[in-house]
């Protein structure tokens, strides 16, 4: 049990009820207070449907804290035992500027954080023992000054939601208005009753603006009422009535900086502002916040503005009368960079405050709005049927809202494992962006699935120099990274996984067939596919079979490293070397502008097209004729299986358990890695082997990652298995809203909530993109009536709505559009539907 006190109570953050020993679809584990009795109940309307994965834990919150709502995540009463799961739940974000669902007070608190993507410190990575080309700086995003605070007194009375008395509270993230809201009525001791009403927004229209009201009305009797809006540098002080976090030992956190790391440059503050510049310690970027505040109020009212080095407030003190309310707007911005001297950046955030006090808050709930409005018509996923309808198309929309939370205004920067959620991997990006997060942009904002492809071409330079560290031709992408160079310092599970490469690979070729955008390919997708295929051809060889190998990689399953002939890997390095070959010659035949600069750019040699050809059509693909099976690697099938049954349940995840060393000696999974080739690189595999290939490897996957559920339920639906897709869906579904992975506080599986979109397109929807043309096999749930969604395909949208008597397929506007469903080739024209009756 992992227990953090709080200055009044004491948090219980990490006891989390058990595991139903069998799935049944009428069955569920509830949990209530830390020490309530666990009981099977029904599945009711106010109950998650459970997903049983291996020995992992599933918290369910009661419908009486969290009532069904299926635009809305609405907390009807203050929880202890839901407050860092809370924190994650009800974060706000837009890509660039993230702030965790604390409380406006302040506290209590559990994980307190603003981020700025891409802003980081780094810090010397030190290794026992020296190697060549081990990753040297570490990179943390950075905690930056958190603006959301307002502290309350009433009679000289702290409001503190921990231990006062309140009536009618009620905190709602509102997924169409994109707003945090929270209202409530506190008691106070003398029985004057008061009412509290605040609003947050991080901007979707304005990427770097934040903004809250902040409103407060004595009920009952006049007042003295003091609130005290703040800003607080949390990377580096700790206010004084919070006590220090206690945090478990866990290689997935962020790293705990022991210096100082924002050094103040500009301390200004002025009429109802406050801007403060900070330069890092080590990474030596920039950083301005600024805060102006707007006051409402009837009642007479006094103002103080002051700031140093570690924040800023403005301290307003009035004598509040009975049904008057007294009002506060703030505003804050927040500048980064990586070149900008501080001062600059403060100029920038002035005059964004300007503009924003200007507009006035309501513009900027209109404008939040309008903003969400074009995301959900082309990414909402309506589901119907089942015992829970509600709730399930509540955690549906829950997990489309946090893809557009992590990318709407991301520009020139990647997407965080976390988001702007959380601080945990460091705020790195990894593969994960490319192959769970860029699908779905490409099918629904491909504008913002090319900002990401800019962003890692951005990074090839710093590929290229790493590639030529590990003694290899073209580029090498990081595993994880906020700069461009590798940091992580375990390579066995971290630079070995030259899959990457591929996966950005694949990701470029997704853009393109959903797109057609041919110019993104040519001005950057193809620069990435010829550095990367000249990875590939230098990194393998040709064995005495005449085939191609590659060896000393680490495949998608962290659990097994450092092999030979990965087939994840090998297929995925065939389709690169495919594709970079097709798109070169397609170049120089349809574009040859483009190709003259191409060639120019990356030194095209004319033999390289056909080597990489060659080493593709010679790559090894491990497949075992006695089991029928395709073996992660040259050597897994040898190894012994890891019994997990008699695995104790405090095991897991093993990583924390046990020595890399171990683990690696067995046929044991992480997430999914066959199975995931399988996912996308389907037509590798025949129907046959996919069935063999998941019923051989599923057992074995632990459920450690939150990468596999979702693409475990998309083969499980392929090749009918309803049970298990359905088991896996809501294994993905839930792993932040239920908690199953056990450190939803730590911020977002963003990589999962893209996994879900995919398996609600991909798995039940049978959705896939063969030689261009979008091919559809629905597996419709026995248990849903109704599965509808949108793709937007080559300018053209498409929209689906499945049953199991009957499927439409809608082509909104654009040109006329070849679909294949089931083999079969239609043309769809733009208003007229095809109906095909099952």
């Amino acid at each position: 049990m992992y227990v953090r006190r709080l200055r009044d109570h004491t948090v219980e953050i990490k006891k989390k009820g058990l595991v139903p020993q069998g799935f049944h679809p009428g069955l569920v584990r509830h949990i209530g207070s830390p020490n309530s009795v666990i009981q099977p109940i029904r599945i009711t309307r106010s109950s998650y449907i459970v997903p049983i994965v291996l020995q992992r834990d599933i918290v369910l919150p009661p419908a009486h804290v969290y009532v069904p709502d299926e635009w809305r995540i609405v907390e009807t009463r203050y929880s202890d035992e839901y407050l860092g799961r809370a924190e994650t739940v009800f974060a706000l974000s837009n890509g660039f500027l993230g702030v965790r669902g604390t409380f406006e007070e302040g506290r209590p608190a559990l994980l307190p954080g603003t981020f700025v993507n891409g802003f980081h410190e780094t810090w010397p990575i030190v290794h026992a023992e020296e190697a060549h080309a081990l990753a040297r700086v570490g990179q943390t995003i950075i905690n930056v000054p958190d603006a959301t605070v307002f502290k309350l007194y009433v009679d000289d009375e702290p409001l503190f939601l921990a231990t006062a008395r309140v009536q009618d509270y009620r905190r709602v993230l509102d997924m169409r208005a994109g707003t945090l809201t929270r209202e409530f009525t506190w008691i106070l001791p003398s029985g004057n009753r008061v009412r509290v009403r605040s609003t947050r927004v991080v901007s979707l229209r304005h990427r770097h603006l934040l903004a809250m009201t902040y409103e407060v009305t004595v009920l009952d009797e006049a007042a003295p009422i003091v609130i005290s809006s703040q800003v607080i540098n949390r990377q580096d002080t700790r206010p004084a009535d919070e006590l220090p976090e206690d945090r478990p030992t866990d290689p997935r956190l962020s790293r705990v900086l022991p210096d100082r790391v924002l050094n103040a440059r500009v301390i200004d503050a002025e009429d109802n502002r406050v801007v403060l510049g900070y330069v890092t310690t080590n990474s030596r970027m920039t950083l301005a916040v600024g805060v102006d505040h707007v006051i409402d109020a009837e009642s007479e009212y006094e103002t103080t503005v002051s700031a140093d080095g570690d924040g800023g407030e403005l301290l307003l003190t009035a004598d509040a009368q009975p049904g008057v309310p007294i009002r506060i707007t703030k505003y804050a911005t927040y500048q980064g960079s990586r070149s900008i001297p501080a001062s600059e950046l403060t100029d920038r955030g002035r005059r964004t405050l300007d503009r924003a006090v200007r507009a006035g808050f309501d513009n900027l709930l209109a404008e939040q709005r309008e903003q969400l409005e074009l995301f959900w018509e082309r990414a909402d996923i309506r589901v119907r049927g089942g015992v829970n309808e509600v709730r399930y198309q509540q955690a549906i929309r829950w997990n489309l809202f946090q893809l557009a939370q992590a990318s709407w205004r991301a520009e020139n920067a990647g997407i965080s494992a976390k988001g702007l959620t959380g601080q945990a991997y460091d705020g790195h990006y990894f593969w994960d962006t490319e192959i769970y997060v860029l699908p779905f942009l490409a099918y629904t904002h491909p504008r913002l699935a090319a900002n990401l492809l800019r962003h890692r071409h951005s990074t090839l330079d710093r590929a290229r120099e790493r590639a030529r560290d590990m003694s290899q031709k073209g580029a090498l992408f990081p595993w994880r990274t906020l700069t461009g160079e590798e940091a992580s310092a375990m390579f066995q599970a971290g630079t070995a996984q030259y899959h990457i490469n591929a996966d950005i690979a694949f990701a470029v070729r997704q853009y393109a067939e959903a797109t057609g955008d041919r110019q993104l390919l040519a001005e950057t997708g193809a620069e990435i596919l010829v550095e990367t295929a000249r990875f590939w051809e230098d990194l393998g060889f040709y064995g005495d079979d005449g085939k191609f190998h590659i060896h000393g990689v680490t495949g998608p399953d962290e659990y097994t490293t450092v092999v030979n002939d990965n087939t994840y890997t090998n297929l995925m390095a065939r389709l690169n070397l495919n594709y970079a070959a097709a798109t070169v010659r397609r170049l120089r035949e349809e574009q040859p502008e483009d190709y003259t600069v191409l060639a120019h750019a990356v030194g095209l040699r004319k033999d390289e097209v056909e080597s990489w050809e060659q080493a593709a059509a010679a790559m090894h693909v491990p497949f075992d004729e006695v089991r029928g099976i395709h073996p992660q690697d040259s050597t897994f099938l040898e190894r012994e299986v890891w019994d997990l049954k008699t695995t104790p349940k405090d095991k897991f995840p093993l990583l924390l358990h046990y020595h890399p060393l171990v683990i690696y000696r067995y046929q044991v999974i992480k997430q999914a890695d066959i199975v995931l080739a399988m996912y996308l690189l389907g037509d590798e595999f025949s129907e046959n082997q996919k069935r063999r290939n998941f019923d051989y490897y599923d057992p074995l996957t632990t459920g450690d990652s939150s990468l596999s559920a979702c693409v475990q339920s998309i083969i499980a639906a392929e090749i009918g298995d309803q049970t298990r897709a359905l088991r896996y869906f809501n294994y993905a579904l839930l792993m932040d809203l239920a908690d199953v992975a056990g450190n939803a506080e730590n911020g977002v599986h963003i990589a999962s909530t893209g996994g879900v979109w995919a398996a609600l397109v991909g798995g039940f929807g049978g959705f896939r993109n063969i030689n261009e043309t979008p091919y559809f096999s629905p597996a419709l749930p026995k248990i849903w009536t109704d599965l509808e969604f949108s793709l937007l395909i080559q300018d053209r949208q498409l929209r689906l709505h499945l049953r199991h008597d009957e499927e439409t397929y809608t082509l909104d506007k654009g040109e006329p559009l070849d679909i294949n469903v089931r083999g079969q080739v239609y043309t769809l024209n733009a208003g007229d539907p095809l109906v095909l009756r099952r």
